[in-house]
């Protein structure tokens, strides 16, 4: 993926980020952090319906598919890597924010609407609707996801 090995720095339109902190922000302060998490996750797996991905016959497909996608949005890109009984999802340059919300709010939210955005293209693949992808690591740059 050297294609990907650089962070990009990406542009984004004035008014975006600020309305997207600001709705954070309200859904954090009206409902709180972790029913926050769960509407974004929520949000994300609608995002992965609006936009289905093309059936994948390998690994190597999906992740290809992944990135075309999050390419489009300007939200960084994936490396997955299979495990015997899982596929570990490891997420890269994620946008940054805008300054005026909190980054460890703003990671999280990215982080909850990716987990509901990686679930849904991966049950759209043939994946059971019960195996959940599972956030394991956010170290403020990268997100270790586990399917």
């Amino acid at each position: 993926m050297s294609e990907h090995s650089d962070v990009v720095s990406h542009t984004h339109q004035p008014g975006w980020f600020d309305l997207v902190s600001v709705m954070i922000e309200g859904m954090i302060a009206n409902a709180g952090k972790e029913e926050a998490e769960a509407f974004l996750h929520s949000m994300g797996d609608s995002l992965a319906a609006r936009y289905p991905l093309p059936e994948a016959r390998t690994v190597q497909d999906l992740e290809r598919e992944f990135n075309l996608q999050l390419a489009r949005f300007n939200w960084g890109f994936v490396q997955l890597q299979p495990q015997d009984a899982a596929i570990l999802l490891k997420h890269y340059a994620l946008p940054a924010g805008d300054n005026a919300l909190e980054a460890a709010n703003w990671q999280s939210a990215l982080a909850a609407v990716l987990a509901g955005l990686y679930s849904g293209w991966l049950r759209a693949q043939g994946g059971g609707a019960a195996v959940a992808v599972v956030l394991e690591l956010n170290d403020g740059h990268t997100l270790h996801y586990r399917y």
